[in-house]
């Protein structure tokens, strides 16, 4: 039997990650949670689960929670990523702040099924060699990611020619450019194909979810990021494919639900005899593909810019993306902002950002680490002033 701690339970991934789990009682057990502010549905998983322990991140509503052995603060997050008698850790908290968690999980050797495309984005070269030292597995649970890793079964590495990771193109995918600032948060949150937290749906109305993924293809499949392309199809059928130096391509297909690629990765190497939505392609026979339109989404560019730049600067794109992303939610500032306060802030990183790290050793790696850390807090603390002098135009 498989034992867990999931981080993030009370988001879409948390919440489709439990659904699984309860599917296969004979196969996991949750030892711990962790989740933000949502006390009512907590109470509700510990009530079903009966983890030993559930770390609550908001620490006034602790006195909400009974049933179990109920934690706050950072410090709690890490020892429940580290716990012994914990094999496998869903990392699912939003954004940078399950950086730390993930790496102690790592540095621990547990299997790491990661929904937090952030971390790998943020410190993907420093995990990935982290992993190497300690044992542990990396498993995506994006299901672009997924539907790769699905792909290179028993391939060869040096046999990928290239990654092509499938975009859906989001709610604006047909929208005229010109309209883009009058573009409101109900209608960026309405995508047409998944159901996602607020956060990433609104990176994918941006495209910038898919900027993230190339990076953190990168770091999961140990390929430059030249091999790695993005393809807009609509259906969100054809999850993604890997192109081979002999010309063949192979293609992960499926039903747009998120459960599939959690279950993979929580059973990796074996399938599980569980059916969700089957895909039928005598009724999804219709696939289109396009390039993306990079004029009208200027996110992915920004991305590739981040890697190319190095060092630290995937970091401090991030960062300011996650800074704007919650003023346009709070709707301080406009959709068109996001990418803006993002160019900005990269174009004013402080010199040395693109100074490469230094994995040779393990003092190396934490000195690494408090750069990403420091970056994090510089690039925050600029795209919120940036923010600030955003929000003084008239948002609609």
């Amino acid at each position: 039997m498989h034992t867990i701690t999931l981080l993030g339970s009370t988001g879409s991934i948390g919440k489709q990650t439990l659904d699984v789990v309860s599917r296969h009682p004979e196969r996991f057990r949750v030892v711990h949670m962790a989740a933000g502010s949502n006390v009512d549905l907590a109470a509700e998983q510990i009530r079903a689960f009966s983890p030993k322990s559930f770390v609550i991140g908001d620490a006034s509503k602790r006195d909400a929670l009974t049933g179990t052995e109920i934690l706050t603060g950072e410090e709690a997050l890490l020892r429940i990523a580290s716990d012994p008698e914990v094999d496998t850790v869903v990392a699912a908290m939003m954004g940078f702040a399950g950086l730390r968690p993930v790496l102690e999980a790592v540095k621990a050797g547990k299997r790491v099924c990661v929904a937090n495309k952030e971390t790998l984005v943020v410190a993907g070269e420093l995990i990935t060699a982290i992993a190497k030292k300690s044992g542990a597995e990396i498993i995506p649970i994006d299901s672009e990611h997924s539907a790769i890793a699905q792909c290179l079964v028993g391939e060869a590495h040096k046999a990928i020619k290239r990654i092509i990771l499938t975009a859906s193109g989001g709610p604006f995918r047909t929208r005229a450019k010109e309209t883009f600032a009058d573009i409101t948060v109900d209608e960026a949150l309405a995508h047409p194909n998944w159901v996602m937290g607020r956060k990433i749906t609104i990176d994918s109305a941006t495209l910038m979810n898919k900027g993230l993924e190339v990076i953190e293809a990168k770091w999961l499949f140990d390929v430059p990021v030249e091999k790695v392309d993005v393809i807009v199809h609509p259906q969100s059928v054809v999850h993604s494919r890997v192109e081979f130096v002999d010309g063949s391509v192979k293609a992960q297909l499926g039903a747009p639900d998120m459960r599939l690629p959690i279950q993979y990765a929580l059973g990796y190497p074996e399938r599980m005899d569980e059916e969700y939505d089957t895909l039928d392609l005598l009724l999804k026979n219709r696939f289109d593909f396009e390039a993306p339109d990079l004029d009208r989404f200027p996110c992915l560019v920004l991305a590739r810019k981040a890697v190319e730049l190095g060092g630290v600067n995937p970091c401090i794109l991030n960062a300011a993306n996650e800074v704007a992303v919650a003023a346009f939610l709070a709707g301080s500032i406009r959709f068109t902002a996001i990418a803006e306060i993002v160019e900005e802030t990269m174009a004013n990183a402080p010199e040395g950002s693109g100074e490469a790290f230094d994995i040779s050793t393990d003092a190396r790696i934490t000195d690494g680490l408090g750069r990403i850390f420091a970056a994090h807090e510089w690039a925050t603390d600029f795209a919120k002033q940036l923010a600030t002098e955003s929000s003084t135009i008239n948002v609609k």
